[in-house]
């Protein structure tokens, strides 16, 4: 049985797109393997961050990640920071972790360009802290969106360096996987930029708890453009982005969404895809609210996967910690 590794940031605000590209592949990563989800407060504070806000939102995404059919009885989720494996793998592997990649990461040039006061040496280093929290698993399957697909490879090339240099086997190369439909929602007022919680207009942004008629009146008011043809192509782009997210969400194909709605105008296409979707996330706002308030219960819920997840990376860090010489000897 493969083992799979994924990793979301603690902000309880989730968009659609974080819903189809990470969400749902976590729970559909249930029934093909081992799968261990981090929450990954760790990585929230290399941006300028308030704390109380980020113990809330860690909570907020608990219980999202719950709602949606994340099942810790059948995953481990865990909280980064309770397994402190992670922090000291990744120093470990700045051993083998060249400073011209960390340089080359496109989100380290985004993220830096947006900080005003301070761009921490933490946000440069978030890369491998990031491969530590995949290799420390030796996972084989990370589910991601498009994004992050140039840090998966930066840390296969970390675990080939080490491997290389340390002896082969000891570090999987993780493969990723990036879904066929959804794996790049844009924002419904810009279609040439991706749906985002920072940088996106509240209009643009499709919140997985989102009321149904607060979401529906987004859809209607999507920026499309001067024609009538649900179709995609060049200048297309926002109606290529309701095709999307309609086939996304039926688990269809774009040519199939565009054949039904041939003879449709978009008043009537974007008024249908707003209903889908609203339909498609009403369980797993319904049983949000269910969960949410027991804070104690999810505070259990992620204790409990630490302790599995630590027994699992704890066993890693033995071997590296053995072959690159650090520490006692195994067995002293």
């Amino acid at each position: 049985m493969s083992r799979i590794f994924s990793g979301i940031q603690p902000t309880g605000r989730k968009h659609l797109g974080n819903y189809i590209g990470a969400i749902r592949q976590y729970v559909e990563g249930q029934d093909r393997g081992e799968a261990i989800y981090c929450i990954v407060d760790l990585h929230a504070i290399s941006v300028a961050y308030d704390p109380e806000d980020l113990r809330e939102r860690l909570y907020d995404t608990t219980a999202i990640l719950l709602a949606a059919g994340i099942d810790p009885g059948q995953s481990i989720l865990f909280r980064q920071s309770d397994v402190r494996e992670h922090t000291e793998l990744s120093w470990l592997l700045s051993a083998v972790t060249a400073h011209g990649d960390l340089n080359r990461m496109t989100q380290f040039k985004e993220k830096s360009a947006k900080q005003r006061e301070l761009v921490s040496a933490a946000l440069f280093f978030y890369p491998v802290l990031q491969a530590a929290d995949v290799l420390a698993y030796r996972a084989g399957e990370v589910p991601v969106g498009e994004d992050q697909v140039q840090h998966i490879e930066l840390m296969r090339e970390i675990a080939r360096r080490f491997n290389e240099r340390f002896g082969a086997g000891l570090l999987v190369e993780p493969a990723h996987r990036v879904p066929e439909v959804g794996a790049r929602i844009m924002d419904l007022q810009d279609p040439t930029t991706k749906m985002s919680t920072t940088s996106g207009a509240e209009q643009g942004t499709v919140y997985v708890l989102d009321e149904p008629d607060a979401l529906r009146k987004k859809f209607r008011g999507a920026v499309t453009d001067s024609g009538s043809e649900v179709r995609r192509g060049e200048g297309k782009e926002g109606v290529a982005n309701l095709i999307e997210i309609l086939a996304a969400v039926r688990d269809s194909d774009q040519a199939s969404i565009e054949a039904e709605f041939a003879n449709s105008g978009y008043g009537d296409f974007k008024t249908a895809v707003g209903d889908e979707v609203a339909a498609f996330l009403e369980p797993v706002r319904e049983r949000y609210a269910e969960l949410r308030p027991d804070q104690a219960a999810l505070e259990s819920a992620l204790a409990e996967g630490a302790d599995r997840a630590r027994t699992i990376a704890a066993e890693t860090l033995i071997d590296v910690r053995q072959v690159m010489g650090v520490g006692a000897p195994t067995g002293t």
